[in-house]
């Protein structure tokens, strides 16, 4: 099977189940965004020193591709158990760290911040979905996936002995 098959050269592509759709199709659109993300938790993968982040990535980057392939299908891959493990590792994670009183700034180390970049791609994804109007459960794991990114980034930091830089309002 080649690369290429010309087929999308009109601004329509093929799902997945054989519908023919416009690439501005907000499914497509949801789509793209879930594609950014599992990259963006490669980049953080390939940075993390930590075997216990590295698996927790590797965990979620099948169940983005996953999403990913299931949008058209209306099969939902991800539920409350998917949801509950999500949640799990954002307790464990969190009890390790200093409790947060204080918007922070996203930074720090490059693991830190490939992991802040996975998670606003997150929350632009769970915008899309909803925009989309898919599925409740994709829109909830998105929304705790983004929870745990951005606690992901804050142990990253921790564990570099890294401080965060506390976020003050400030004149324009």
């Amino acid at each position: 099977m080649g690369i290429y098959t010309r087929t999308g050269d009109s601004g329509e592509t093929t799902t997945n189940v054989g519908k023919r759709v416009r690439k501005d199709d907000p499914l497509v659109e949801a789509y793209g965004c879930l594609d950014e993300l599992n990259s963006f938790l490669g980049l953080a993968l390939a940075q993390s020193s930590s075997k216990h982040t590295r698996a927790v990535i590797a965990r979620v980057q099948k169940e983005i591709f996953d999403l990913g392939a299931s949008i058209f299908s209306g099969q939902i891959p991800v539920g409350e158990t998917n949801v509950k493990a999500l949640e799990k590792d954002i307790d464990e994670i969190e009890a390790r760290l200093k409790p947060l009183k204080h918007f922070i700034i996203p930074g720090g180390t490059k693991e830190a911040c490939y992991l802040h970049c996975a998670r606003t791609v997150c929350r632009r994804a769970e915008r899309r979905l909803v925009a989309a109007k898919a599925d409740r459960m994709m829109v909830k794991y998105l929304n705790r996936l983004g929870d745990l990114l951005f606690v992901l980034a804050r142990h990253e930091n921790a564990k570099a002995g890294v401080g965060e830089e506390i976020w003050k309002k400030g004149k324009i």
